[in-house]
C-alpha cells in the first residue's frame, strides 16, 4: 500500500479503518513494485502474451473464479493470500456494446458502450465489491459497511450475503433511488437512512468504523479499485489489446474513473499495451466539484459542493477519489466536462433508442461527448468507449417521468425541447378498438 500523496508504504494488516494515510490524511493505492525491473521478489513481471492467451483460456472453464470477470485476470490482482477466499456472483464480463444511431447523431464514426449495468446486481460496484469483500472475509470480519447513494449498498449487501456475512448500509434519507434501495433490503443488510446527505452518511461511518469491528467497504478502500480497474483489461481485450483512443466515464465519487486510469496505466508498463485512451470524466452541473476543480486550480486544490442532480448514482459533493481522478485526467491527456439535467435526460433516452438501456448517472457519458465533439477535443476518426455504469431498471421512475414529460421543467429545456420532444415516447391511451390500435400503427410507421 502506497499512499498517494506522500509515497508512505506500508502493509495490509495496518488497514482495517479509514483507509487514509496518518502522515497526510490522503489515499492509499495497492502498488505492485515487484513488477519493476531488477526485483528479486516472488510476483515477477509477468509474460504479456502468456496473460493473454491463459485469461483468453479460462473463458471456456468451468471454475467459479475463472467464470468471474474480475478473477479471471487474477495476476492482475494480488489482493489475497489464499484464492479459496474469492467471493464471487459471475461478476464482469459485461458486454461492450456498438452504438450505431448514437454514432451518426455525435458525428463519431467507432462509438461504443461498455455496458457495467449488466453486472449481477446491475452496476459497476460489483467488479470492486467482490475483491474488497474478499479481503474482508480472509481478514475475518464478520461485519462491513458502506455509506451509499444506492448501487455500493445493493452491491455490498448480495457478496456480504453471499459470503454468510452481515452489513451495514447509510444512505442519505429521500436521496435514493427505489430500486436500488429494495436491493440492499432484499440482500438483508441493516439499511439506516439518515437525515444528511452522502457525505454526510460518509463522516458517520467514518466514525463507527473506529469504534466497532465493522470493515469499510466505500470506495477509500483501495482493494475496491482493484477490483473495479478490470472493465479497462476486458475493453483492451475485446479491442484485441489495441486500447481505444478517448474512454469517458461518469463522475460521482471519482474511484472509477482513478481505476480505469491505474489500470491502463499497468497494462502500458506490463507490455500487454502499446498506448494509453484519453480518459475524460463527466459530471452534471450541480453536482460538479471536480469540474470546478479543474476550472479553477487546474486539480490542485477541491472545494466540496452541495450536490444537486436527478441522477442520484454520481450526487456526490465531495469526492473522496478527486487526487487520484485529477492524476488520471492528466496522465492520459483526458478532459473534465460538466452537463445539464435535460442534457442527461436527452442522452440516456438516445441510449435507450439503441434497446441498450442505462441509469441517468451512466448518460453523462454521452452528454459529455457531445460537448467534447463540439470543442474539437474528439475527432470524428477516433474509436471512443461510453462506461455505462448502471442498468436502466435501477431507476426506472426517472425513465417513465422523462417519456411523460413530468421530469424537466420547461426553462430546463431550452433549445433542446425539439430533440427531447422527438425522443419521448410515452404510452398512447386508447379504447379496446382494432382500427384505433391500426390507425396509431399507421401513424408510427410514418414518422
Amino acid at each position: 500500500m502506497r499512499c498517494t500523496g506522500c509515497a508512505r508504504v506500508i502493509e495490509q494488516p495496518e488497514l482495517k479503518e479509514n483507509f487514509r494515510c496518518v502522515e497526510c490524511g490522503d489515499l492509499y493505492e495497492v502498488v505492485y513494485p515487484s513488477w519493476s525491473a531488477g526485483s528479486q521478489a516472488e510476483i515477477r513481471k509477468p509474460n504479456a502474451s502468456a496473460m493473454r492467451w491463459l485469461w483468453k483460456e479460462r473463458c471456456g472453464s468451468n471454475a467459479e473464479a475463472d467464470q468471474s470477470g474480475v478473477w479471471r485476470f487474477r495476476e492482475m490482482l494480488h489482493v489475497l493470500r489464499d484464492e479459496s477466499n474469492i467471493v464471487t456472483l459471475r461478476e464482469g464480463n459485461t458486454p461492450l456494446y456498438q452504438l450505431r444511431k448514437v454514432a451518426e447523431s455525435t458525428g463519431i464514426e467507432q462509438l461504443f458502450a461498455k455496458h457495467q449495468g449488466m453486472n449481477p446486481t446491475g452496476s459497476f460496484k460489483d467488479a470492486g465489491m467482490t475483491t474488497a469483500l474478499s479481503v474482508a472475509h480472509e481478514l475475518g470480519f464478520d461485519w462491513v459497511a458502506c455509506a451509499s447513494t444506492g448501487n455500493t449498498s445493493a452491491a455490498m449487501a448480495a457478496y456480504a450475503a453471499r459470503a454468510g456475512m452481515r452489513s451495514l448500509v447509510l444512505i442519505p434519507e429521500g436521496k435514493i433511488a427505489w430500486g436500488k434501495l429494495s436491493q440492499a433490503m432484499d440482500y438483508g443488510a441493516l439499511t439506516l437512512q439518515l437525515r444528511t446527505d452522502f457525505d454526510g452518511c460518509v463522516r458517520v461511518l467514518t466514525e463507527v468504523v473506529k469504534r466497532a469491528p465493522v470493515y469499510l467497504l466505500n470506495s477509500v478502500n483501495p482493494y475496491r479499485l482493484e477490483g473495479q480497474k478490470t472493465p479497462a483489461l476486458e475493453i483492451a481485450e475485446a479491442f484485441d489489446w489495441e486500447v481505444p483512443d478517448h474512454l469517458i466515464v461518469p463522475g460521482g465519487n471519482l474511484a472509477n474513473s482513478s481505476a480505469l486510469g491505474k489500470a491502463f496505466l499497468e497494462m502500458k508498463h506490463l507490455g500487454l499495451t502499446t498506448q494509453l485512451p484519453k480518459i475524460s470524466v463527466i459530471q452534471a452541473e450541480k453536482a460538479n466539484p471536480l469540474f470546478r476543480s479543474m476550472q479553477e486550480s487546474c486539480g490542485k486544490t477541491l472545494e466540496p459542493v452541495e450536490a444537486t442532480t436527478r441522477a442520484t448514482a454520481i450526487r456526490i459533493g465531495n469526492p473522496a477519489s478527486w487526487k487520484k481522478a485529477v492524476r488520471v485526467i492528466q496522465q492520459t491527456g483526458g478532459y473534465c466536462e460538466q452537463v445539464g439535467e435535460a442534457e442527461i435526460a436527452l442522452a440516456k433516452a438516445e441510449i435507450g433508442a439503441e434497446g441498450i438501456g442505462c441509469e441517468p448517472a451512466s448518460a453523462v457519458t454521452l452528454a459529455g461527448l457531445k460537448k467534447l465533439v463540439q470543442q474539437g477535443k474528439v475527432q470524428s476518426g477516433e474509436r471512443v468507449v461510453l462506461l455505462l455504469t448502471g442498468h436502466t431498471l435501477k431507476d426506472s421512475d426517472y425513465t417513465i417521468a422523462y417519456h411523460r414529460g413530468d421530469l424537466l421543467k420547461p426553462e430546463e429545456i431550452g433549445e433542446l425541447r425539439p430533440e427531447i420532444e422527438v425522443t419521448r415516447r410515452n404510452a398512447v391511451e386508447l379504447d379496446a378498438s382494432v382500427d384505433l390500435v391500426l390507425r396509431e400503427l399507421e401513424r408510427a410507421a410514418g414518422q
